[in-house]
């Protein structure tokens, strides 16, 4: 088993870098900064400080090709979307669209969900309200802050993903 940590950088708690196993680069964090996962809360644009498993990869098939990686791949569709209603018996969940409950939606206008790791945030069992859609995900320019995600670039994300097995885990904080 390997792990990778995500670390805040001291004086912007919105940028960070993630450090493990054949990777050093930096990353954007939560536009809050860092958030003990107990203390997450669904909006707050914190990311969870915690240490997760790695569950899945999405990557948009238009734009690219499947990932090289040993975790389960799927291609994201203009019907997935990920369940953000703290209501929804769906909550923090892969769902397909339409779907009347608030939902993120998978295929996206900008570059950011183009290649998404999925990490095990508030999802076995998902607890309403503890943060959803928590993923590592394609920084936007600048690496400017997230909803509460960790973000890479495309190069240095598809670069960490090649390096994940099943039992790795990412510590954030």
């Amino acid at each position: 088993m390997q792990t990778w940590r995500v670390t805040q950088n001291t004086k912007d708690k919105q940028k960070g870098r993630i450090v493990g196993p054949l990777v050093d680069a930096p990353c954007a964090l939560g536009r809050a900064g860092l958030v003990s996962a107990e203390s997450k809360q669904e909006g707050d644009g914190k990311t969870p400080a915690g240490t997760y498993p790695f569950r899945r990869v999405f990557y948009r098939p238009d734009k690219m090709v499947s990932p090289i990686c040993t975790l389960d791949t799927l291609p994201v569709s203009a019907d997935l979307g990920w369940c953000d209603d703290v209501k929804s018996p769906h909550y923090n969940k892969l769902v397909r669209l339409p779907f009347s409950a608030s939902h993120e939606k998978m295929w996206r206008d900008d570059a950011l969900y183009d290649l998404v790791l999925v990490i095990g945030h508030n999802d076995s069992p998902p607890v309403q309200g503890k943060g959803s859609a928590v993923f590592v995900h394609v920084a936007k320019e600048g690496f400017a802050p997230t909803e509460g995600c960790v973000a890479l670039t495309e190069p240095a994300l598809l670069a960490f993903i090649r390096l994940i097995k099943s039992g790795d885990q990412l510590i954030i904080g």
